[in-house]
């Protein structure tokens, strides 16, 4: 028997309790997406462009040109696209550069945190808020095919098929995407953001825009009568939970199973949308805040309850095409002994006792554990690195086993192993002493390539970076020394490991820019004044997330490459090299602190910035 409407909502409510954040989260989305829930976001104020428009045609003069006659932060770059529309791309580029002077005139007159002067980041800034990109491609399309109206026109094309080809795959599918998040959320205790690309995965994301385009066509068609507008809505409600169960079906299988499972049930379906009506309410009453936090993932989460019991009515009286939906572990967790025959891999790793490497006591126990530090390679450390990789491989299916997630190898359609590379590479190893010395020299040395280089392309020039004489910069090797040991416990996750990495890095380069300067005298070493988003010159937001993504290569490839080849070699010829080298390495720090590498490219910041038309003083100016 059916279950009544308030036992789906308070199945709803418990699960939208289990996965509160995960819920929010995939509804707000879709509204940021314009995929569902929009009237959600009508507490955000939208600007004016009629009343922008007509201030900006007034401004237009006689002769075609632009000249600002008002305040330059009510015109953006929507604005030039419609100038440049009505065939006027002269008066459209004079607007997007001005657009562009007033706000690098306004960054140097406010708070330097919001440099527009210098970085790839604040051309970037500065190129979609001015709308110089759009000018740019338009006078590009028209230099090659010779005429500034077929240019614009070309461009009015390939901007729509853009927006199509988003909606088609994005907006069209994302009602498919959570509901599948929803659907695993009902029994099962852990959601994770990976489920978001569950379509990827089984290589159905495009077979699946395909039958919610085709919906929506037959939808749009049916709209052309007043009848089809509301009886068809209830027919293919059923599509996109259809779809998320099973998306290997072709669109006419999905539309006419959602239409045959919702016949007799449409009444039934808008009387318990209609129960929602209080809750809608209150959201208008808060500016669409409160649907956002409550309402719009409850009642997602009832009506997945909803299609669950329609689901079971249809399998049960055998209504034609129900035989598709086969996925039977979104609605009962599978037995043990089934478990047991997809996951023997996993389930041996499980039952492996921990190696007694985590049993070391006193301060070598305490490197381990904390900071990823072996000092000794051992057998028993040797044994414990090989029990880390094979847990790396089958740590994120440890939760299917336990059935406390969706499992995954029990899905009709195969997915893809996920990160072999990565995983192959076991990169929640320890890393030995030496090994670690190698990498700091590795990634000093790298450092000092990466400044050479950058100024060499960019000035022409060969110019030795950093404060040493030598051929490393030091900032590089010990920023990826302390990823790998400060960050260690992190990194199992690598969203919070790209966080952590960018606050730790953030960190060091601000400390090392002060005390060098004040251990100089003053002098500075790297400037990021003019960068979006600077503190102080000492850090940016571009550089930042440089060392973000370049933290995540080190700790899950590079570091774990380094170590192998490390481990390759004999450990007493390591040895020797590796303290060759520092000793080397130490001799150049000391002798530097009494003379250090100063001059033309080095410390000389405000001749380059003034000799450079462009501003830009290339890559993160010396470190230490």
């Amino acid at each position: 028997m059916m279950k009544t409407r308030k036992q789906m909502k308070r199945l709803g409510r418990m699960s939208l309790k289990k996965h509160y954040v995960i819920f929010v989260a995939a509804c707000l989305i879709a509204a940021f997406l314009a995929s569902e829930f929009t009237s959600s976001l009508n507490f955000s104020t939208a600007q004016n462009y009629e009343e922008t428009y007509d201030q900006v045609q007034s401004d237009l003069n006689g002769d075609g040109t632009y000249s600002i006659k008002t305040k330059v932060d009510s015109i953006g770059w929507a604005d030039v696209i419609r100038i440049i529309v009505e065939d006027n791309m002269q008066a459209g580029k004079e607007m997007s550069q001005e657009i562009r002077q007033n706000a690098i005139e306004d960054s140097e007159n406010g708070n330097p945190m919001f440099g527009r002067t210098r970085g790839v980041l604040s051309n970037i800034v500065n190129q979609v808020s001015s709308g110089s990109i759009i000018v740019t491609a338009a006078a590009a399309i028209g230099s090659i095919t010779g005429s500034d109206n077929l240019g614009i026109l070309i461009l009015i094309i390939i901007g729509a098929l853009g927006l199509f080809i988003f909606w088609f795959l994005i907006q069209n599918t994302f009602p498919v995407v959570i509901r599948r998040v929803f659907l695993e959320g009902m029994i099962y205790d852990r959601v994770t953001t990976q489920r978001f690309v569950f379509l990827l995965r089984v290589k159905k994301w495009l077979k699946a825009s395909w039958i919610m385009f085709v919906k929506y066509v037959y939808y749009s068609l049916w709209c052309l009568t007043l009848v089809g507008i509301v009886v068809k809505h209830y027919s293919y409600f059923l599509v996109p939970y259809i779809v998320a169960e099973n998306p290997d079906m072709t669109a006419r299988q999905a539309i006419t199973l959602s239409r045959k499972m919702m016949k007799g049930h449409k009444w039934q379906c808008f009387v318990f949308e209609l129960s929602f009506l209080g809750w809608e309410v209150l959201g208008a009453l808060t500016m669409g805040i409160f649907n956002i936090l409550y309402t719009n993932p409850y009642q997602m989460a009832s009506f997945t309850r909803y299609y669950a019991e329609l689901r079971a009515e249809a399998i049960e009286k055998g209504i034609p095409g129900s035989e598709l939906l086969y996925d039977t572990y979104l609605y009962e967790k599978a037995e043990s002994y089934v478990i047991a025959a997809k996951y023997p891999d996993v389930i041996k790793v499980m039952e492996q006792p921990e190696d007694t490497v985590e049993k070391l006591t006193g301060w070598r126990g305490f490197l381990a554990r904390n900071f990823g530090v072996l000092l000794l390679r051992r057998e028993q450390e040797r044994a414990y690195e090989r029990h880390q990789a094979d847990y790396v491989r089958v740590h994120s299916m440890i939760d299917d086993v336990q059935r406390e997630a969706y499992p995954v190898r029990l899905y009709p359609i195969p997915e893809e192993e996920r990160r072999k590379f990565v995983q192959s590479l076991n990169y929640m190893r320890h890393y030995s002493v030496w090994s670690l010395i190698t990498i700091f020299l590795s990634m000093s040395v790298f450092g000092w390539l990466w400044e050479v280089g950058m100024h060499l392309v960019s000035y022409g020039e060969f110019v030795n970076r950093g404060a040493l004489h030598g051929p490393w910069l030091p900032i590089y090797g010990t920023g990826a020394v302390l990823i790998l040991t400060v960050l260690n416990r992190f990194r199992k996750n690598p969203a919070l490991e790209f966080g952590t990495t960018i606050v730790l890095c953030g960190f060091l380069e601000y400390m090392t820019s002060l005390v060098m300067e004040v251990a100089t005298g003053g002098t500075k070493w790297w400037d990021y004044s003019g960068y979006f988003l600077n503190l102080n010159g000492r850090i940016c937001a571009e550089g930042l997330l440089v060392f973000g993504i370049g933290g995540l290569a080190i700790v899950y490839v590079i570091a774990p490459m380094i170590d192998d080849l490390v481990n390759r070699f004999n450990e007493r010829k390591v040895m020797v090299i590796c303290t060759v080298l520092m000793v080397f390495f130490l001799a150049d720090a000391v002798y530097s602190q009494i003379h250090p590498n100063t001059g033309k490219g080095v410390t000389d910041i405000e001749e380059a910035r003034r000799t450079d038309p462009a501003h830009q003083v290339s890559g993160k100016q010396i470190q230490a």
